[in-house]
């Protein structure tokens, strides 16, 4: 039976001082004065699009993703986040997460942030090597990321992320490694350590570098991996790490197969009917302009889809074994409507391959089956998320 799962709330603000050669998020280089207000507004009556399906529902956290979130006001985050409490049924501790970058372009201090609402930044640090920041375009430096580790501290931030990149060009095991090094000096309670992929239509996909080898990257990843759990750090995503209990609520949600209303110029929703028995997937308007234009009409949504049943299975587990936890085959079925035994071959196979190992007292499975990723299924997890297709 189709139930409706926990709810977040994504909101996209796009714009960068300049875009990054690896980046393919939709974003885009600030030309002129950034439209705060407007696009607060517009944000605002994006939400309102969609309120009709969530009526009543909690919302567990808000994630403000960009871009550079960071180059609005406080003034103007703070008059969104109060659009949105308006709106919206906040749960008590919501997470509200704001994306921010080190530098002096930042708009305001991030005393003012908290004071706005926010209680938790996730940081664009990357690296911390001056030469390496260089060549991914990044307008900080090592040290101006340090500085803005601890004023993000200093503000009362108890939560924050640090974003770092690894296999970056020309990059050693040892280099990688002193970055690592380095944001653990600072006490992160959450790391997001993610290899740098030569997206398509990016600058570097066109001019691509000279990137580190199999062999440097598969230790480079054993080595940072190691010294992040040595830290006390847990890999509770594929490249999220975490003092148990730190976890990014907002993540979680993501990869259980959650729901979550995304607004903003490309920002993408899932939302749950189970009244109408269908799990619906929404795209807004990518570029700022027309989606500034759609305040004439409220036309935000550029597309919407329900996601067909015989795609379902393989959307859940392609998110949720992204996760080292154990899968309860329970909250599969309430998640999409599916009964257990529609991945009964899927898994059957899976235990072949060693890639998952299932608990579970009765055969076929059935609500109380718990499905465990073993260390292999981690290493060759697109295999295993390809065998629900």
């Amino acid at each position: 039976m189709l139930s409706t799962p926990p709810l977040s709330l994504y909101i996209h603000l796009p714009w960068c001082v300049a875009k990054c050669p690896y980046c393919d998020f939709n974003s885009h280089a600030l030309d002129g004065a950034l439209p705060e207000d407007r696009y607060v507004d517009a944000l605002l009556a994006d939400l309102e699009v969609d309120l009709p399906r969530v009526w009543g529902r909690p919302v567990v956290s808000v994630f403000m993703g960009g871009g550079t979130p960071s180059l609005f006001s406080a003034a103007a985050i703070d008059r969104l986040l109060s659009g949105v409490r308006a709106r919206l049924q906040l749960a008590p501790e919501a997470e509200i997460t704001m994306e921010a970058n080190p530098g002096t372009v930042e708009h305001d201090r991030f005393e003012a942030y908290r004071a706005a609402g926010v209680n938790r930044i996730s940081l664009g640090v990357q690296t911390f090597d001056d030469e390496k920041l260089h060549k991914l375009g990044r307008i900080h430096s090592g040290d101006e990321a340090g500085t803005a580790i601890e004023a993000v501290k200093a503000a009362g931030f108890e939560r924050f992320n640090l974003d770092l990149m690894w296999a970056l060009p020309e990059q050693t095991v040892d280099q990688a490694l002193a970055d690592v090094e380095r944001a653990l000096a600072f006490g992160p309670r959450h790391v997001s350590h993610y290899q740098l992929t030569l997206e398509p239509n990016t600058v570097f996909a066109k001019h691509p570098p000279v990137l580190p080898d199999e062999d440097t990257v598969i230790a480079m990843q054993e080595a940072c991996g190691e010294r992040l759990r040595v830290a006390g750090l847990h890999a509770y995503e594929i490249s999220a790490w975490a003092v148990p209990g730190e976890e990014s609520i907002h993540n979680l949600n993501y990869w259980r197969f959650g729901d979550y209303l995304g607004i903003g110029a490309g920002a993408h929703g899932k939302i749950t009917l189970p009244a109408e028995n269908r799990i619906l997937r929404t795209r807004r308007k990518a570029h700022p302009r027309p989606y500034l234009n759609a305040l004439q009409d409220s036309g935000f949504i550029a597309e919407e889809k329900a996601i067909p049943v015989s795609e379902l299975a393989f959307e859940y587990f392609l998110n949720r074994f992204r996760l080292d936890e154990p899968v309860p085959l329970a909250q599969f079925e309430t998640r999409t409507g599916l009964p257990a035994d529609t991945v009964g071959d899927a898994l059957d196979r899976a235990v072949e391959l060693g890639l998952v190992e299932v608990e579970t007292p009765d055969s076929p499975p059935d609500h109380s089956t718990v499905v465990h990723r073993t260390d292999r299924g981690h290493r060759f997890l697109n295999d295993l998320q390809g065998l629900f297709l």
